[in-house]
């Protein structure tokens, strides 16, 4: 109730924002315009297979940034000197826009899915190494000791005790890496090729379309809030129940 009314309140603003016309129309859409080119772009089923495109990259490169951050974590969780090697270099890239990767993407895989997939996999992997690595590090040393205690030893350790105590932080860096696999996606979309959401958004711009390029915001920011939701909040909230956390 209380999100639906801030929401309604958004929308009022922003009409009386429009209606006191600060910027010309062009520039500055009515709600009612957003609202017709969401609903045109659905009915005609633009945004829909933009948005197949735009998803089935992203899942691509989701997939790959999830598999390689979770193995450098534990690698950096694992052995000293690559902490202090690798783990220094990672904590520097992650501080790296992904749109920075964009012209070294092009040279090297040309204007095609490739170069938009790999800014993908770059924009994740930062916070999955880093989140992976975290929750090795911190796994209870009273739990390792008990299960040494046992009998427990070697891989059998690893697999039945400290990668289960790490899965919290393995699902916050998963729900992070999709954030910005998210924001990496875009910058790709826009100055690569092939059909995308972000294609859609820079050639609203290149139109003078601001319908156009806010309908595609929506898109994005609705689509990022129910991931996040509906399937992250929701699984983390019940891993975290579970560990007792």
């Amino acid at each position: 109730m209380k999100r639906t009314l801030f929401l309604g309140i958004l929308i009022a603003i922003w009409e009386v924002i429009y209606k006191l016309q600060i910027w010309p129309p062009i520039l500055f859409p009515s709600p009612i315009e957003v609202g017709t080119t969401l609903y045109n772009g659905f009915i005609d089923g633009s945004f829909l297979i933009s948005l197949g495109y735009s998803f089935k990259r992203l899942l691509i490169g989701y997939s790959i940034a999830v598999i390689i951050g979770t193995i450098l974590g534990l690698l950096i969780a694992s052995f000293k000197t690559i902490d202090e090697t690798l783990g220094a270099l990672i904590l520097a890239l992650q501080s790296v826009p992904s749109i920075v990767w964009l012209p070294l993407a092009i040279l090297w895989f040309n204007m095609g899915e490739a170069a938009i997939i790999f800014v993908v996999v770059l924009g994740g992997t930062w916070n999955m190494v880093i989140n992976s690595a975290a929750g090795i590090k911190n796994v209870d040393p009273l739990l390792i000791k008990a299960a040494k205690t046992m009998g427990v030893k070697g891989h059998q350790l690893f697999f039945r005790v400290t990668l289960p105590a790490a899965i919290p932080h393995l699902i916050t860096g998963m729900r992070l890496s999709w954030a910005f696999s998210w924001r990496a996606l875009m910058a790709g979309e826009l100055l690569g090729s092939g059909r995308g959401l972000g294609q859609i958004l820079m050639w609203g711009r290149e139109m003078g379309n601001m319908s156009m390029v806010i309908s595609v915001m929506i898109i994005i920011a609705v689509l990022g809030t129910l991931t996040d939701n509906l399937l992250f909040k929701i699984i983390e909230n019940k891993v975290l129940e579970r560990w007792g956390l």
